[in-house]
């Protein structure tokens, strides 16, 4: 390889010298903005060859036990070769280099015979090779060596060379630091955390959700018996009771609980991209596929994944869901390659999937595939004796959020004690945050309730529609799906039967909207 020439650049500086502010530019940018020690140093590494030119690029750091150099990272090494990079603190040229604290420069490194070459990555056909390393100190004290090639004549100055990795090896050392100081805070603040957890568990709480009526107590022993198996889990209950927090404690009390939990929201998305969202795709796969992209089954490998709302799957989904469940294998889209994993599986229901079966919406055998172990999470109003419990935890948490002291007046524990809470328990957390922010003074009375709340105690809806009823009787009650098909109907009246207009106003996807016409068999009529 010829000399890097030395011309001038119309700002006066050499060619050397552009490039090599180049190369800085560039390794600052990608230590600023890490988020991984390994990946980043590797990077780095890859600067000095694909800028500078130089070969085998390589950083040794002290091992756990302070007594070998090992390689960190490199670029233009095998695996097998950093492997066999390994040295003492005082051997060969590497280990002079950590000892002397100095730079080291080998102008032919097959006359050196301290030169050790223990990776054996050095081709002794390519003429003369020259070697040049520096250490890389903290406070003054080595912590490692940064080495690179060099396919120069003996005739070549290596001053310049020395003094840019000079500048590279403190920048390294900065961000080794910077990246062990991370580390000890975000340990710190793990153990912090789990201290925390332990001193404000309440005592009526199990795998960190709250409840001790005895409903709650049958789904606290289910989550006990099931979490140390991989058994799929199919959690069942209305919207709102807390099926992902259960989902959480499920993986928090298994094997897995140290590999990642993933969500999906079968519902969120359109059907277009959940497959590639469940299974990932190649580049190419379709329109705007600019790169490959890993699905969530293959993110979550070894660990667990919670499907929300998978009676909303598409049945051509369902039939590739099915043989991940059964087989652990699947190709991502556009891709011909069989990928194994090994996820456990929880999905949830505010439905039921034995009705959506007998109506061909949904797989008989995936249902059965699913619902190996079903957990039924009871609405809040079969819980009453944990309504209490819930609206405390609440209130202290907005409290202390919002920097009050507010309070609920006994009319307030009682009234809120007997409603029906339609939305189950997130309702309540909203109901006690919104009343926390609102309040002006510490006490909160009947008075401060919302009017959904106070005008019907048993039942909490959007305005039902007009009944035509005799004089003097009363309104027969309906039932919260008769509600809900008015509601649906009118706002697709509201907006002229379009559906993601109505859909927007209703805070519903387009799929749930869809799901509900065809569920309610609404059709627009002919005269619109």
């Amino acid at each position: 390889m010829p000399p890097i020439p030395a011309d001038r650049t119309p700002t006066g500086q050499t060619y050397t010298q552009t490039i090599e502010l180049t190369a800085l530019y560039e390794i600052a940018q990608l230590i600023g903005s890490a988020h991984d020690l390994d990946s980043t140093l590797n990077a780095v590494l890859g600067v000095l060859r694909d800028i500078l030119r130089m070969e085998r690029a390589t950083l040794f750091l002290l091992d756990d036990t302070g007594r070998r150099l090992v390689i960190k990272a490199s670029c233009g090494l095998s695996h097998d070769e950093e492997k066999r990079g390994v040295y003492r603190p005082d051997e060969g040229i590497t280990g002079r280099i950590f000892a002397s604290r100095a730079p080291f420069v080998v102008p032919d490194i097959h006359r050196e015979p301290l030169f050790l070459n223990k990776t054996r990555s050095r081709d002794i056909d390519k003429g003369k090779l020259s070697f040049l390393g520096v250490p890389v100190l903290i406070a003054g004290e080595p912590a490692g060596v940064l080495t690179v090639d060099r396919l120069f004549g003996l005739e070549i100055p290596f001053e310049e060379d020395i003094r840019f990795l000079t500048v590279v090896a403190t920048l390294i050392a900065q961000f080794l630091v910077l990246s062990r100081e991370i580390r000890k805070q975000e340990a710190h603040l793990r153990e912090e955390n789990r201290s925390l957890r332990a001193q404000l568990t309440p005592v009526f709480s199990q795998h960190n959700i709250l409840g001790q009526s005895k409903v709650m107590r049958e789904v606290f022993a289910a989550i006990t018996k099931v979490a140390p198996s991989s058994a799929t889990v199919l959690l069942q209950g209305e919207s709102g009771t807390g099926k992902e927090l259960v989902a959480r404690a499920v993986h928090q009390a298994s094997g897995r609980r140290d590999k990642p939990f993933l969500k999906v929201n079968c519902a969120a998305l359109p059907e277009n991209l959940l497959e590639s969202e469940l299974l990932g795709h190649e580049k190419g796969a379709f329109t705007n596929a600019l790169a490959r992209r890993k699905g969530r089954f293959e993110l979550a490998d070894r660990g667990t994944l919670f499907l929300d709302e998978i009676g909303e799957l598409p049945l051509e989904l369902q039939a590739k869901l099915l043989r991940v469940l059964q087989e652990q294998q699947f190709e991502r889209l556009g891709g011909s390659e069989t990928i194994s994993v090994d996820v456990r599986i929880i999905a949830a229901t505010n439905r039921s999937l034995e009705e959506a079966v007998s109506q061909g919406r949904f797989r008989a055998d995936l249902f059965y595939r699913l619902n190996v172990v079903p957990i039924v999470l009871p609405p809040l109003r079969e819980r009453a004796e944990d309504i209490p419990l819930l609206i405390d935890h609440f209130l202290g948490i907005s409290n202390q959020q919002n920097r009050k002291q507010v309070r609920f007046s006994r009319e307030v524990m009682d009234f809120l004690s007997t409603y029906r809470w339609p939305g189950n328990v997130r309702e309540m957390q909203n109901l006690v945050e919104r009343l926390v922010i609102m309040a002006d003074r510490q006490q909160i009375l009947l008075s401060d309730l919302p009017t959904f709340v106070a005008a019907e105690p048993e039942m909490v809806a959007p305005p039902m529609p007009a009944i035509v009823q005799a004089a003097g009787t009363a309104a027969p009650r309906m039932s919260l799906e008769e509600i809900e098909r008015g509601e649906i109907e009118a706002a697709l009246k509201r907006h002229g039967w379009v559906q993601a207009r109505a859909a927007r106003e209703l805070g519903l996807t387009p799929r749930q909207m869809g799901y509900k016409i065809r569920k309610y068999d609404l059709s627009r009529p002919q005269f619109i």
